[in-house]
Parts: C-alpha cells; structure tokens; sequence
C-alpha cells in the first residue's frame, strides 16, 4: 500500500511495545521508514536575576538538541529493528507539525504514520494536538496508531 512512511518520534513513544506496533504495520507492506525527530530551533528563555546567571547560546542550544536526537532516534531505530529498512533524519522546526511536514518532503514519503498525544486541560486548550495539525495540513495521508 504505501512505499515510504514517514514516522515523528518522540521520547516516550519510542518503547518496545509501541515500535512493534509500527514494525508489525510497516512490515505487512514492505516499506521504507524514516525516523524523524522534531527539535525547536529556539534556545529556552529563563528568567533570571541577571543575564550572567543563565545562559545557553544557540550552538550549545542546537548541539545539545542535535545529541538527544541522536539518542532518541537510535533507540528507535534498534527497536524497529533490521527487518525494517529504516533511516533517521532530525529536523529542526519552531512547531512540531509543520517539522514532519516538511521532514515528509525531504524523505519523499508517501504517507505519515504517527502516535496521538491526548493533552488535557490548558495545555490542550492552548496548545491543541500536533497529530490534528498534520492532520488537518498535510496532503498525504496520515496513519494514527
């Protein structure tokens, strides 16, 4: 059915039970997998008493950002296994949909399949749900597990 999935990663995603889930999925076509972790560009802002007391330049930002990527999307990858033929990109985006989105372009993926994060009170008012915005934006279809 498809050739080429797109799969966002995220920290708590990435266990055993859930990355069979996928690999049983992506296994039943024969695709291609791309992992793809979404980092924010923007080094985080604390308040301090003065500037001195806390600061994180932009390189240390991006390379602390490039690590833990790197880590997540390892594991992910060694989870899924080799049955699979998977590769890992990371992308860098200020809002985590329109990152798979344009991770989709880049890995010229036919569809995205990706896990529901269920955000309550507040958060999800203000924040809504990632999977909804690839969901109403994106053009390919879009697989929820």
């Amino acid at each position: 059915m498809f050739k080429n999935i797109l799969i966002p990663v995220v920290d708590d995603m990435v266990t055993a039970k859930n990355m069979k889930v996928i690999t049983d999925l992506v296994k039943a076509d024969g695709a291609n997998v791309t992992l793809v972790y979404i980092s924010d560009p923007r080094a985080p802002f604390v308040y301090a008493k003065k500037a001195s007391d806390y600061k994180i330049s932009d390189a240390s930002h991006k390379k602390a950002c490039e690590q833990h990527a790197k880590e997540i999307l390892e594991k992910a990858l060694k989870l899924v296994g080799k049955e699979v033929k998977a590769k890992v990109h990371h992308e860098f985006s200020a809002t985590v949909y329109e990152g798979i989105l344009e991770s989709a372009k880049k890995a010229k993926a036919d569809a995205i399949m990706m896990a529901s994060h269920k955000r309550t009170g507040l958060k999800g008012v203000f924040m809504g749900s990632d999977t909804h915005a690839v969901i109403v934006h994106s053009k390919l279809p879009v697989v929820v597990v």
